[in-house]
């Protein structure tokens, strides 16, 4: 039978080992979507391309089609981005959760899903640049991941009327937001500014992110990461690993 090869740039997402001297690789592909392969010889020091392979990266790969699993053939590095990320564990944690949010979140292999790619490269570039703190840009990707998959949180009207305003109760069971009519029992009341740091993130205004106060931060992470794991109906491995040290922030 005749091998199929075909070729992708792809985000590399995970690894792990496969005998002794092989990775299995979980890769978010551009135009393949999330697709898993082995690579083969990858741990010994003579791989070619071992480094490439590593977490975090962005790379151009070919790969021969399997029926449960690729082959990597040959690969290209575009972006190292794990490189710097490993250096700094904020970074490293939050890159962990960013690559099990995008697993999570492309359930079927071989589905494309452009969107989902193009953020969680982004996220990824923007904690190799550290331009802002890694936990600020965890929670904007979890944001607008969410928002691509239908479910984002109701942050400028009901979640169950669909009043417009800035309303103070939150409920992560209804959907976000919600007026003094329709909120549940039990909902949570936030603070006004951790609503507000939610818009910010959610439509990429940085300036106003950045200004936020670590407290606020952490309040705003809380609401986001029990919205995500109740939509998922499945709790998050990693998150709870981010660290949101001030000390570490403050970089």
């Amino acid at each position: 039978m005749q091998r199929k090869f075909f070729r992708d740039d792809a985000v590399v997402l995970r690894v792990h080992k496969l005998g002794e001297a092989d990775h299995i690789v979980s890769m978010l592909g551009r135009n393949s979507g999330r697709m898993r392969a082995v690579a083969k010889g990858v741990r010994r020091t003579s791989s070619k391309f071992g480094a490439r392979l590593a977490p975090f990266g962005h790379i151009d790969v070919q790969l021969i089609e399997g029926r449960n699993l690729h082959t990597v053939t040959q690969v290209v590095g575009i972006d190292l981005y794990g490189r710097n990320i490993v250096r700094d564990y904020q970074s490293y944690t939050a890159a962990c959760a960013i690559s099990e949010t995008a697993e999570r979140l492309t359930p079927e292999e071989h589905e494309p899903s452009l969107r989902i790619f193009q953020l969680t490269l982004g996220a990824l570039r923007a904690l190799s640049d550290a331009e802002h703190a890694a936990t600020l840009v965890l929670d904007a990707y979890l944001l607008r991941t969410m928002g691509v998959s239908g479910w984002a949180p109701a942050l400028t009207e009901c979640a169950l009327c669909g009043a417009a305003g800035e309303h103070r109760a939150f409920s992560v069971a209804a959907g976000g937001c919600v007026c003094r009519s329709c909120r549940p029992a039990g909902s949570a009341h936030p603070s006004p500014a951790a609503i507000t740091l939610m818009r910010a993130l959610a439509k990429g205004d940085w300036r106003s992110a950045d200004a936020s106060e670590s407290s606020v931060r952490n309040e705003a992470s809380g609401l986001i990461s029990a919205h995500l794991q109740w939509h998922l109906e499945h709790t998050m491995r990693t998150l709870p690993y981010v660290s949101r040290s001030t000390r570490m922030e403050q970089r």
